[in-house]
């Protein structure tokens, strides 16, 4: 893998990151509303945002990316990352970039000083669960969640 890098976005990698980010929810059969994909975006390249954005960079391509939110914890002094979104481009799996992604968020993990790394993933995804499953241990709990109306 001597031509991939992972690096962070600038605003001219906005067309490229879309792509990836609609190719994302297109594989969980869902969409996110343009306004919200347009905050997101914002709130990626803002620095004092606890948001965070790595691509992937296979052969000068923007292949993947990983989508990163700091936040406290009752449970520790230090904070936790959030592994919340994690992609690579049909084509690119298998390559290992993924597990080069979530290294590289480890390593930020490690620099920043947070006490725990953690992501979900669907039951079925049994590819991605195939490379999680060697990074990382399984929590054992079950998410439960409440969509709540926007009022303000």
């Amino acid at each position: 893998m001597n031509n991939l890098i992972i690096r962070t976005a600038t605003e001219a990698d906005h067309h490229c990151w879309l792509l990836l980010w609609q190719a994302y929810q297109a594989f969980y059969k869902t969409t996110v509303a343009h306004e919200v994909t347009l905050a997101t975006w914002h709130r990626l390249l803002e620095p004092n945002e606890p948001m965070y954005l790595m691509l992937a960079e296979y052969d000068e391509k923007i292949v993947g990316f990983a989508h990163v939110i700091e936040h406290p914890s009752s449970w520790t002094v230090n904070n936790y990352g959030y592994l919340q979104d994690l992609y690579v481009a049909e084509e690119y799996r298998g390559f290992g970039i993924g597990r080069v992604l979530i290294e590289k968020v480890y390593a930020m993990a490690e620099f920043e000083g947070w006490s725990r790394v953690h992501w979900l993933t669907q039951e079925g995804n049994i590819q991605a669960r195939g490379l999680y499953d060697k990074l990382a241990e399984p929590s054992g709990f079950i998410q439960y969640r409440k969509n709540l109306p926007i009022t303000h």
